[in-house]
């Protein structure tokens, strides 16, 4: 063993190869230490009690278990939380809680910044350091939940970053919230959010998981997304939906497709009637996002003509809903409140 282990990354099969194999202990040591971590969020060897005290001096000089470190934390009027993390080599990454009145979801990234580049996003404006490991991933939803005193019913990966871009991560990652050994999130509780990285896509389909999946689209036609979305130049609508209908005969799994209302751009009424004919046939549900303001290169879609682009979806029976805004006074889209703190 080495002294940089960082125990967050280890998936159960891997606490139990480590336990077994490498320190000569019985397979339940396993189930102890991932009780501690992930049902009683106790991250200091010293505080597992029911472990031996000279294992858990060995295991405190070898693994490493904390989360993610809290930089700031800020609070909406609307229950929205935002947090800034530090991770152990000093970059910083965000997450966000959304409360929706009888349940919680945390908004985790996969990304420090993002390589997309899309137009107007704050986490593209800010560039792309490096991907997450799956305990970076995980470890800001046992950091929120540590600070909260309670379990977060859901997850998406819809904070900053493209999670298909870092699939093995992630991938790995969902194998640590579902397995019923550790975090024991029900897959359906899990959401992935992508720009429409088709590869991912595929492999999400090939995994037999029913997580749900969540398209970032924002624009019905190439021409238009691919200036927004300059993914869009490598994986075409065509090929995009493509992928998508393979998802959906693999899972039956509906598809959401989010779609930021950006003022005479996008929110035209031949832009809704496009999405419509794009969506055609495919079990989706669209949520109409009013967009989040991130520099003056483009502004929010006026109220009524989002709810003039709404009533055209339903009229031609394409299931869809204004999203309401959360947490606009702290900046809680993705990237703002790390852009602000670096000063980018």
């Amino acid at each position: 063993m080495t002294q940089e282990i960082y125990a967050l990354d280890l998936t159960y099969e891997e606490w139990v190869d480590l336990c077994t194999n490498r320190l000569g202990l019985p397979r339940y040591r396993a189930d102890q230490i991932c009780s501690w971590i992930y049902e009683k969020k106790v991250f200091s060897v010293h505080e597992m009690t029911n472990l031996p005290k000279d294992l858990r001096e060995k295991l405190a000089y070898e693994l490493h278990i904390l989360p993610p470190i809290s930089v700031r934390e800020e609070k909406s009027k609307d229950g929205t939380r935002k947090f800034l993390w530090q991770l152990y080599d000093g970059e910083r990454i965000e997450s966000v809680l959304l409360s929706h009145g009888n349940h919680t979801t945390a908004c985790l990234s996969s990304q420090v910044g993002c390589p997309l580049a899309c137009a107007f996003c704050a986490t593209g404006d800010s560039g792309y350091t490096r991907d997450l490991t799956a305990g970076e991933m995980t470890g800001q939803l046992l950091a929120m939940e540590k600070r909260l005193g309670t379990n977060i019913n859901n997850v998406v990966f819809m904070g900053m970053g493209e999670p298909f871009l870092n699939s093995d991560a992630l991938f790995k990652a969902l194998s640590i919230l579902h397995s019923p050994k550790m975090r024991n999130m029900g897959a359906r509780h899990i959401t992935i959010s992508t720009s429409g990285i088709v590869p991912g896509i595929l492999r999400l389909a090939e995994s037999g998981l029913p997580v749900r999946l969540s398209v970032s689209l924002h624009a019905p036609n190439d021409a238009l997304r691919s200036r927004l979305m300059p993914v869009n130049r490598r994986f075409a609508l065509a090929a995009l939906m493509k992928a998508l209908s393979v998802y959906q005969e693999k899972t039956g799994e509906r598809i959401t497709f989010e779609y930021v209302m950006i003022q005479r751009v996008n929110d035209e009424p031949e832009h809704a009637y496009e999405l419509a004919a794009l969506l055609s046939g495919m079990d989706a549900y669209i949520n109409l996002i009013p967009y989040n303001p991130v520099s003056d290169l483009f502004q929010r879609s006026e109220t009524e003509r989002i709810k003039a682009f709404s009533a055209i979806l339903t009229r031609l029976n394409i299931e869809n809903e204004i999203r309401k805004e959360k947490g606009t006074d702290i900046d809680a889209a993705c990237g703002q409140l790390r852009r602000r703190e670096s000063g980018k």
